[in-house]
């Protein structure tokens, strides 16, 4: 231990120690700028005219395209969401990561838990309703709204159901004050207006 404290207060010892310190926050600040430079480069580069290919209602049973892999929402601890919005128990989801269609749990574009502004209180019924087709012109007036606004959030959004998850996820018209939700039992939008605020 004596060694030690004699060993720091040696100049040398110390200014390798700074040195050391030094590097360290440099090369940690030159990365991060590039980060930054390439997700600049990345918003410049993308085609302003890019379009969503919007999803068209099919069912399994007697579509032409085969689906052999589903993405899905893989967080809820009890239900998931497809990308042909089947909202099912997880139980009920096949390796393939689709809902079985035929399974008692799984309904298509299910809006159970949602109120008429587009606010849910599932987030899965929130994805599964926002996947109908009849919501893609709500979906577009977003999208051309919040190309400014929300440009790094969407840049990564290829299609309706991405654009879905995303949109359930991230609601920032969900939350008053940035740490309270305006109404916890509906929490997860699409919609255009945010959910009513609760007193209280």
């Amino acid at each position: 231990m004596m060694m030690l404290r004699r060993l720091l207060r040696k100049r040398w010892v110390l200014g390798v120690v700074f040195g050391l310190s030094l590097i360290y926050f440099l090369t940690s600040t030159l990365k991060q700028e590039e980060r930054t430079i390439r997700d600049r480069t990345l918003l410049e580069v993308r085609d302003p005219d890019h379009r969503i290919p919007w999803k068209v209602r099919f069912n399994l049973g007697n579509s032409s395209r085969q689906i052999t892999q589903c993405r899905n929402s893989i967080q809820g601890k009890t239900l998931l969401t497809d990308e042909l919005g089947y909202v099912c128990e997880r139980i009920d989801l096949l390796v393939n990561g689709c809902c079985n269609v035929n399974a008692p749990s799984s309904r298509q574009y299910i809006c159970k838990s949602c109120l008429a502004n587009g606010c849910c209180s599932i987030y899965e019924y929130c994805v599964s309703c926002c996947l109908q087709p009849d919501k893609q012109p709500l979906l577009e007036r977003f999208l051309n709204r919040a190309a400014e606004g929300f440009q790094n959030l969407f840049t990564a959004v290829e299609d309706h159901f991405e654009l879905c998850l995303a949109k359930c996820r991230t609601s920032s018209q969900s939350v008053q004050h940035e740490n309270t939700y305006r109404n916890p039992q509906a929490k997860y939008c699409y919609g255009e207006s945010p959910p009513e605020l609760l007193p209280v």
